[in-house]
C-alpha cells in the first residue's frame, strides 16, 4: 500500500531541492520529518508540506479495514523535476542586459508502508 504527494511550481531551484531531497529518501517517515524539520535550508519547508501530505493521503485511503501508523511508514520514492523558468532581465553597462533565470521546481514523495 502507497500513497503519492505531489507540489509542483515551487519557487526554488531543483538543484538545491535534491539536495533536501537526497537526504530522505529510503528513510521512515518518522526520520524523514525530524530531518527536514530541523534542516537549516530554505527547500525543507517545501518538502516537509509534501511529506506529511503524502502520509495523510495514505492514512485516508478508501481502504477502511487496514490501519495504517505513521511509524510504520518509509519514504519509498522521493523525486525532483524540472518546472518551468520565468526569464527577467536586468540592465547591464553600456546598454546590454543580463538574463535572470528563476527557476522553479516539481516535487513528489511516494510513502508506503514496511513490509
Amino acid at each position: 500500500m502507497e500513497a503519492r504527494a505531489r507540489n509542483r511550481f515551487i519557487g526554488s531551484s531543483p538543484r538545491k531541492m535534491r539536495l533536501v531531497i537526497d537526504l530522505i529518501r529510503g528513510e521512515s517517515v518518522d526520520k524523514a520529518l525530524e530531518i527536514l524539520h530541523f534542516s537549516p535550508k530554505h527547500s525543507s519547508k517545501d518538502a516537509e508540506k509534501t511529506l506529511r501530505s503524502a502520509v495523510s493521503n495514505l492514512i485516508n485511503t478508501k481502504e477502511e479495514t487496514v490501519r495504517v501508523e505513521p511509524s510504520d511508514l518509509f519514504v519509498k520514492e522521493a523525486y525532483v523535476n524540472v518546472g518551468p523558468t520565468l526569464r527577467r532581465i536586468s540592465p547591464a553597462p553600456q546598454g546590454r542586459a543580463y538574463r535572470i533565470r528563476k527557476r522553479s521546481c516539481h516535487l513528489t514523495i511516494i510513502v508506503a508502508k514496511k513490509a
